[in-house]
């Protein structure tokens, strides 16, 4: 009988020690500034690197998190003067986050950072069985949430 899998305990896992994985190595590379952000945060910053004044709604929907997660990961980092809010010109119920300069200078630590660990989690691995890997993991991210029933 094949070994039985634990898929629910070894992504959490995984989940678990990538997080803290993450936060290291990008205090490790931060070029002596007191905060370094967050893996969170620094999903922020990327994506306002490719879109610069996204929406608060775009931005959960890009990381995956429930729009008020965002709040205040935006309010936090707006604190640390990263991104600025702005109510949107078109409709003033929805708020823009802008990439301000001192967001912008985290960047390259984080790129680094991440190219780093992507090098170490491939390590090993064909790219038969990274497509794989990749297939199932968006699977998992393509499952609903189940139903209160």
């Amino acid at each position: 009988m094949p070994p039985r899998h634990r898929f629910v305990f070894l992504l959490n896992s995984a989940q678990r020690r990538l997080q803290l994985w993450v936060a290291a190595e990008q205090a490790r590379l931060a070029r002596g500034t007191e905060a370094t952000p967050s893996p969170a945060q620094g999903g922020v910053l990327f994506i306002l690197a490719k879109t610069d004044g996204a929406t608060m709604g775009e931005l959960a929907q890009a990381l995956d998190l429930v729009p008020s997660a965002v709040s205040g990961l935006v309010q936090r980092m707006e604190a640390l003067g990263w991104v600025q809010r702005a109510c949107c010109e078109r409709d003033a119920r929805t708020q823009r986050v802008w990439l301000l300069p001192p967001g912008r200078e985290q960047l390259p630590a984080l790129r680094q950072a991440l190219s780093r660990i992507n090098a170490q989690l491939t390590d090993g691995f064909n790219e038969d069985e990274l497509a794989t890997i990749a297939r199932w993991l968006q699977h998992v991210q393509r499952l609903g949430l189940p139903s209160s029933d």
